[in-house]
């Protein structure tokens, strides 16, 4: 329940980030007001005594949230991905953020592989592992399956954690509601709305079988990309609490030097990792949300093996179209195409200024355009193109921030491996070709293609369609019946129109 019990909770929070030593640092981050810092800063210091004191060699923010548990946690991963909520300062710190907690037992993973498989681990499984990696919601181990040797990753829940994140998520919605009462210039961080996109993501990641169905997903997706792996799901060995997975084995990517030693190409690979996401996010619209070093490991032959899809970023491909006319306009050097987009697309509003737009987008890209060709980083110029937007009224679209974030941190993998990369280099053969299959004449084809097998499918019912309108606009109270008339008028040419675009489409096809 969201009622005040929670202030307890709220009170160890805060008494928590005192003592840590984080409390300064978000409120610095986050730009608060000096009364809210003042009043903030008495009202925990007062109860710091309370606080979790954390690991000491942890920096501040992290030490904190990792005192407070998994809900936490998970909440500072999904806030990196949201700069425009805590500030980049911060969301770059909680990018760093460890999702590290003491294993559980090996015996309580496997009575849970038990009951939720209903199976005999002994009998399905010649080997089952001490946990090999545990993380805030669940911990993996490795496996033998016994019928035909295969190596798995078998990713188990931990005990009570859906209990643990309700009681959590209760406190931070009341939180939420308090923050927006009190402090109503809060509320353009929309926190309330937050709380619920974590919630969404986080119920998600309770049930094991939907992150499988998005590992599904993507591995369909991507089974022609060379030099990429998906692992493939055991379904039947995959239930809402345990998840097994096909074992990737290679070098995490953050141990270069082993990479290095090994003999991979460091240039190819950094190129591939781009190159890759790139590709899922336009061609796909369906990425890897936590595309850390973490979630990446190098095969013997080069393959790239990701792992961990949780978190997934999803974009429509009306959106991909805008993103890629965008990012294709940038590349020109077109600004004034890239301002007019932001128009077509209703992201800037209409009573700006399209030259005035070009202009500040101008002064983003060419200092960019300017710096040798290794050093131009896309999630620097995303981040000034948003910034840029905000001063023109444009309204934060969750998506692409979720896109920018992750590019950042891709970006940060792929420079990690090819410190001399060319962003532009790799970034504009997809792009050109994405324009080219999703903005040229074949796609005008496929969406006149589209557009009448659905007029085909609907074209029957569209009397019914318009009468129904019509009657339920005679039987809406208005207070102008003066507008009725136009608006049946309107109701009956758009359903006359839509019937004769049906006919002229199907005459062309």
């Amino acid at each position: 329940m969201r009622g005040p019990h929670n202030i307890w909770r709220l009170i160890q929070t805060g008494a928590t980030f005192a003592r840590t030593g984080a409390l300064g640092e978000v409120l610095h981050a986050m730009d608060a007001p000096p009364l809210v810092r003042t009043t903030a800063r008495v009202v925990s210091w007062s109860f710091a005594f309370l606080g979790r004191r954390g690991d000491p060699a942890l920096p501040p923010i992290t030490r904190a949230i990792t005192a407070l548990g998994p809900a936490y946690i998970k909440f500072g991963q999904i806030l990196s991905t949201r700069p425009d909520v805590v500030g980049e300062d911060l969301a770059l710190q909680l990018t760093y953020l460890q999702d590290k907690l003491p294993p559980f037992p090996r015996d309580v993973a496997r009575r849970t592989v038990e009951y939720e498989l209903g199976i005999k681990v002994d009998e399905v499984f010649s080997e089952f592992s001490e946990p090999i990696a545990a993380a805030s919601i669940a911990q993996v181990h490795r496996a033998t399956i016994a019928a035909t040797g295969e190596d798995v990753a078998v990713k188990v829940l931990r005990p009570k954690i859906e209990r643990a994140f309700r009681t959590d998520l209760d406190a931070f919605h009341f939180s939420a509601a308090v923050l927006e009462f009190l402090l109503p210039s809060s509320r353009r961080l929309r926190p309330t709305d937050v709380i619920a996109h974590f919630e969404s993501v986080v119920m998600g990641e309770l049930d094991l079988r939907l992150e499988s169905a998005s590992a599904s997903e993507f591995g369909e997706n991507t089974k022609g990309d060379a030099g990429f792996v998906v692992p493939e799901v055991k379904w039947n060995l995959t239930s809402k609490r345990v998840m097994t997975l096909g074992w990737g084995e290679g070098i995490p990517a953050n141990e270069v030097e082993r990479i290095r030693a090994a003999g991979h190409d460091m240039q190819a690979l950094g190129n591939r990792v781009l190159y890759l996401f790139l590709s899922h996010a336009l061609r796909d619209g369906l990425f890897h949300g936590d595309m850390h070093q973490g979630n990446l490991k190098i095969a013997a032959n080069g393959d790239i093996i990701a792992l961990d899809f949780g978190i997934m970023g999803r974009i429509d491909e009306y959106t991909r179209r805008v993103y890629a006319e965008i990012l294709y306009g940038f590349i020109n050097r077109d600004y004034k195409r890239v301002a007019e987009v932001h128009f077509e697309a209703g992201y800037v509003p209409a009573d700006q200024d399209v030259d005035e737009f070009a202009r500040a987008l101008r002064a983003v890209g060419e200092p960019i355009f300017g710096m040798d060709a290794t050093r131009i980083s896309m999630g620097r110029l995303l981040h000034y193109l948003f910034e840029v937007t905000e001063w023109f009224g444009m309204q934060t679209r969750t998506e692409l921030i979720h896109l920018q974030r992750t590019m950042v941190v891709v970006e940060g993998v792929a420079r990690s491996l090819h410190p001399q990369i060319n962003i532009w280099e790799v970034a504009h053969p997809i792009v050109e070709d994405y324009i080219t299959n999703s903005i040229g004449p074949r796609a005008v084809a496929g969406d006149l293609a589209k557009t009448a097998r659905i007029l085909a499918r609907f074209g029957p019912r569209l009397p019914q369609l318009v009468e129904a309108a019509l009657i339920r606009q005679s039987q809406e109270p208005s207070k102008s019946p003066r507008h009725r008339p136009l608006r049946a008028l309107a109701y009956t040419s758009l359903g006359g129109g839509l019937a004769l675009a049906g006919v002229w489409l199907m005459s062309l096809l």
